[in-house]
């Protein structure tokens, strides 16, 4: 029986290799082939926007102790906790160990899988295509309900005692979004607001929380006079009683986007790969840290990354994004 080994994985273990800048982090390239946006050491010959898996069955990965990494948080230990229901399920199905890396950013996340030191990572909304493009990565699974219904909304809000009411009034004002590439943190205002009359930068000036957290948090002290922000992170916020909802206001709503994407490096055997899938979709959230700490949430729902994340890569287009390291790591 393998033994669920749940705590932060030590530095050590990740090797001097991973820890350096994602831009370093090189290996020679696969000889000629179809690629798409995919980083030259990567294939795409059956054009579904991900790597293959490498021809040479040598290069499989089959680890005995699996690294799973959940995306960045404000308070990784919280989540921790809140995980280790479903990675004692990882380690049964797969019977391996399986052990917790608890990650500081998105370009660390990318680099730990690029590296060959992360195995399965949920990579939040924005971040997943440059962990497809650029680390390999393989999405396969969101949160949903049993419905198969998933995913969140850009909300924007603003404090109950500030003169903002619609988006129109945020003109002249200060308006924190996330980071550089999040989804609804930053790249979906800056593609959906002009639709609006307000174009960020040009009509209010953004200012980069770091965080979801932040940006909330900002808002209910005064900080900023409005954000962005991702429903699902401030609905968990409330939960937990980190501010109160009749402190803010929420004055625009987007339709949905897919939420975390579950993926796992594009080069494991197809054995463990089948585990893994495995037991990401017969796990049960109900009566567990987990459910009740995404709401509303029941299981795992199988998804791709070419038609799920077709409408990111819309919005990224929109702003010009490139799958680059550089702009991972702005």
């Amino acid at each position: 029986m393998a033994t669920s080994l749940f705590r932060k994985c030590p530095l050590a273990m990740l090797t001097a290799a991973s820890l350096l800048p994602l831009a370093l982090l090189t290996t020679p390239a696969f000889a000629e082939c179809e690629r798409g946006d995919l980083d030259t050491i990567y294939c795409d010959e059956n054009g579904d926007m991900v790597a293959d898996r490498p021809a040479d069955e040598s290069e499989w990965a089959n680890p005995d102790t699996l690294i799973f990494a959940y995306t960045p948080v404000e308070d990784p230990a919280i989540y921790s906790d809140i995980w280790q229901p479903f990675i004692d399920h990882l380690a049964e199905v797969t019977e391996r160990d399986v052990r917790f890396f608890a990650v500081q950013s998105n370009a660390a996340q990318v680099e730990a899988m690029r590296s060959g030191r992360l195995h399965i990572a949920g990579f939040s909304t924005g971040p997943t295509p440059f962990a497809v493009n650029l680390a390999g990565a393989v999405p396969f699974a969101l949160m949903g309900s049993d419905d198969g219904q998933f995913g969140y909304t850009l909300q924007l809000f603003t404090h109950v005692d500030s003169d903002i009411h619609e988006v129109e009034d945020l003109k002249g004002k200060r308006v924190a979004h996330t980071s550089p590439t999040s989804n609804s943190g930053n790249l979906a205002p800056r593609a959906l607001l002009p639709e609006l009359g307000i174009t960020p930068d040009e009509d209010y000036e953004v200012v980069y929380s770091g965080s979801h957290d932040q940006s909330m948090l900002g808002v209910v002290a005064k900080d900023y006079d409005a954000a962005p922000v991702a429903s699902e992170v401030v609905e968990r916020m409330a939960a937990r009683g980190l501010y109160d909802e009749e402190d803010v206001r929420l004055i625009f709503e987007s339709d949905r986007f897919p939420t975390t994407s579950y993926n796992y490096a594009h080069n494991l055997h197809p054995d463990l790969v089948e585990k893994i899938e495995e037991a990401f979709f017969s796990f049960d959230f109900i009566g567990t840290e987990l459910g009740e700490e995404f709401e509303g949430v029941e299981k795992f729902i199988p998804i791709n990354y070419q038609d799920n994340w077709k409408v990111i890569r819309t919005i990224q287009a929109a702003n010009n994004v490139s799958y680059t390291p550089e702009n991972l790591e702005e």
